[in-house]
């Protein structure tokens, strides 16, 4: 937890120097952190409605201008495609590359006169402070690996061209705390909220959670039930599912760290 006490522009600006590369969770304790989907302008309505009708799973906190590589809102001077350690290039459904610095990739699709819409989406990462705070484990922090992540067989409600599953993401709490970690992540629905399901994965079509789909395993003690929680991977589950031409994501558990307090996104 070395970046705990961080400020987010610092260690934003740090990985835009490509000194940090590594996952994000642990880091800027109390500040929200994003999922990020660049996409076509002429996509930006279908997927705007995608997030609207799956609030859980897809939780919008700022959408950009039309062409604009920041987020002004929730993280002045930033830098969209520079401040995340590491970005995904998709194109038709498939995923062609795994890079530190969108820029270049992003200037060069505008040259052909298309314009990009960057969305920012709720993370989990952001409610993990609030649990450590409680007394309550989080134990990918506590290994130091990314948060395990996984499809699931809960549909999302479909917008235009985008549709699938809900991914989700993981943590093992101990049986006397679920209640406790319930009720910390209800009261933050800008961040994905509270768990939908609470043990019995194979409930949501999850068969090995030792085989995480994303992300790292982590160890599930005795006395500790697996809790799950909306993903904000799912974008990136449906960009797969409906293969639009290009789309640039952020790399699972590496996330964009905003300048707001996660007590700003509370009820």
């Amino acid at each position: 937890m070395e970046y705990m006490d961080r400020k987010p522009k610092e260690v934003r600006q740090l990985i835009r120097e490509g000194i940090l590369y590594g996952p994000t969770t642990g880091m800027c304790g109390g500040y929200a952190q994003g999922n990020l989907v660049v996409l076509p302008q002429e996509l930006a309505l279908d997927f705007l409605l995608f997030c609207q009708r799956n609030p859980r799973a897809c939780p919008l906190l700022e959408v950009s201008d039309a062409g604009s590589r920041t987020f002004p809102l929730t993280a002045e001077g930033s830098d969209i495609l520079r401040d995340i350690p590491r970005y995904r290039i998709y194109e038709n459904g498939i995923c062609t590359g795994e890079y530190t610095d969108v820029s270049e990739i992003f200037d060069d699709y505008q040259k052909t006169g298309r314009k990009l819409v960057s969305f920012l989406i709720g993370c989990s990462f952001s409610f993990e402070t609030e649990l450590l705070e409680a007394g309550i484990p989080v134990r990918q922090i506590e290994e130091g690996v990314n948060v395990p992540m996984y499809n699931t067989k809960i549909p999302c409600a479909s917008a235009g061209i985008f549709s699938g599953n809900m991914v989700v993401s993981m943590r093992p709490i101990p049986h006397r705390q679920v209640p406790a970690a319930a009720a910390i992540t209800a009261a933050m629905p800008r961040v994905h909220g509270a768990p939908v399901q609470i043990g019995y994965p194979e409930a949501i079509g999850i068969r090995h959670i030792e085989k995480p789909d994303y992300g790292d395993p982590v160890t599930i003690r005795e006395g500790e039930v697996p809790v799950f929680w909306p993903c904000g991977v799912t974008p990136q589950a449906a960009v797969m599912n409906s293969r639009p031409s290009f789309v640039i994501t952020h790399a699972p558990g590496h996330m964009f760290i905003t300048d707001i307090k996660n007590a700003e996104l509370k009820y």
